[in-house]
């Protein structure tokens, strides 16, 4: 280490910057983590963890409402959403003193500095807002962490209105009777729908035409229907035109299909995208280049300059806490171990909507293979047919895989449903370590539960390679003297 303080300096302390931490500490580097704000980043305070505490509220809310499908007396929730946050923030915090507290790293070597870095040269940071004030640090390798911001684009009369995004949302003990969301996307989606069970309005604007346009279109359309159920109102294709307050109503101006439309509302959610946080860490003196505003990183998540790599959300390449833990991981074997074949798995990410039901991908999409020319065949298996489903009275929902005809290698998955994470981490698992449709189906799932689904999915491999002539020859062989199935039915579910 001859010439550096540090082996290692982890700028950022989410996700991405615990997990690089926690590796560099066990691979014997003298390990240092920055952090500007709260260790635990996006993920522990102001996105997955808080928003799932305020979907489990609206849904609680919701079998309240419709206890009568399981056979009970229905009542209408008493919401107060004062304790709802109060309840998000507990969330968080537990969250927070179990994983992420300084103590926990510091216990294994690592330096947690709460401060902001910033390159002085490739091997020196500059270290302000530190308790010792400003502080130099040299290290021998560097991994930028620094994760993302909310996105706002450039509406007319919004800087004249007040505003959430998902860094505010979970700090506001104001219920909207009538919430607007701009934005289709996850964030939206999975607040539209918390909302709406807990009792608002809700209007989701977006200029694409459907929700989630990273999904697969028939799946995400399935859940937009549930959605809809559960009173989220919906006004895809449309520009937003402006934004003004008048009174204590915000009104958005849109335009769709030429027409002119005004949506109303008490607050208004900005769920527009997020934006690699990079502004403070000046990268040109480092000589560390950006695409698009984020940190370019070859499939090692180093950067142009061999000892500055870069993981997570500011790289932009993906906006998943598992990937930012993931790349992390690649980041920091990478750089300490050097010879280690490590590179981000493209081909296996996992992404989940938590919403009721669940929407979840894995692989390629059908959109993808079809761009490719790739020879595939979808195997379908609704929920109606899964009996754990049909026990809970959650059987809407939708398996859909790609995969190989004849082999059965699985190229694909998405999945609409309850549980929708769990499946695709099975069909992940089975795309990583090579297992094939076969294999799944070959395997012994528990009844009734809910990965049995899996299974029987994956018997529509066999189902579909049956044929016509081969249990005529059966038949003859043995003498057997059934119905032969009708093989001509290509929608046919066993």
């Amino acid at each position: 280490m001859a010439g550096y303080d540090f082996d290692m300096v982890v700028i950022g302390g989410g996700a991405a910057g615990l997990t690089a931490s926690g590796i560099a500490a066990n691979f014997g580097a003298k390990t240092m983590m920055i952090e500007a704000e709260r260790l635990g980043g996006d993920c522990t305070w102001t996105g997955c963890i808080p928003s799932k505490a305020l979907l489990k509220a609206g849904k609680v809310a919701r079998q309240m409402r419709n206890a009568s499908q399981y056979g009970l007396i229905e009542k209408e929730a008493e919401i107060n959403f004062k304790k709802i946050i109060q309840h998000v923030d507990e969330v968080r915090r537990k969250v927070y003193h179990d994983a992420d507290r300084p103590e926990i790293f510091e216990e294994m070597g690592i330096e947690v500095v709460k401060g902001t870095a910033s390159f002085k040269d490739d091997h020196t940071i500059s270290i302000a807002g530190s308790e010792e004030g400003e502080r130099m640090v040299t290290s021998k390798y560097f991994i930028i962490a620094t994760g993302a911001k909310a996105w706002v684009p450039s509406i007319p009369g919004l800087d004249q209105v007040d505003y959430l995004t998902n860094e505010s949302l979970f700090e506001t003990e104001t219920f909207p009777s009538k919430l607007i969301i701009i934005g289709g996307g996850p964030i939206g989606t999975e607040m539209s729908q918390a909302f709406a069970h807990l009792g608002s309005k809700v209007t989701v604007i977006d200029v694409a035409d459907r929700i989630l346009a990273k999904d697969d279109a028939d799946l995400a359309q399935i859940l937009q229907k549930e959605l809809q159920k559960d009173g989220v109102g919906y006004e895809l294709g449309s520009d937003v035109k402006k934004v003004e307050k008048k009174g204590e109503q915000l009104l958005v101006h849109i335009e769709k299909d030429g027409a002119e439309k005004v949506i109303t509302g008490d607050q208004l959610l900005m769920a527009t995208g997020r934006r690699a946080n990079i502004h403070t860490l000046e990268l040109d003196k480092a000589g560390v280049k950006t695409e698009k505003g984020s940190i370019a990183v070859d499939n090692a998540c180093r950067t142009n300059v061999r000892h500055i790599y870069a993981a997570g959300d500011v790289t932009g390449r993906y906006q998943f806490t598992h990937m930012s833990e993931h790349m992390a991981k690649v980041a920091a074997t990478k750089a300490l171990l050097k010879v280690v074949p490590m590179k981000i798995d493209h081909k296996h990410v996992p992404w989940v909507t938590f919403t009721s039901p669940e929407l979840a991908h894995v692989g390629a999409t059908e959109q993808e293979l079809k761009s490719k020319n790739e020879n595939y065949e979808v195997y379908r298996f609704p929920y109606s047919k899964i009996d754990r489903a049909i026990s809970e009275s959650e059987d809407a929902g939708m398996i859909k895989i790609f995969a190989k005809k004849m082999s059965g290698k699985i190229l694909g998955a998405s999945v609409v449903g309850a549980h929708a994470g769990e499946f695709i981490s099975e069909y992940a698992l089975a795309m990583k370590n090579g297992v094939s449709m076969k294999g799944i189906a070959d395997t012994i799932h528990p009844y009734p539960s809910w990965g049995l689904g899996a299974r029987r999915a994956a018997d529509q491999w066999y189902i579909k390679n049956q044929r016509e002539w081969v249990v005529k020859l059966i038949q003859k062989i043995f003498g057997y003297n059934g119905q032969v199935p009708d093989y001509s039915d290509k929608n046919r579910v066993v």
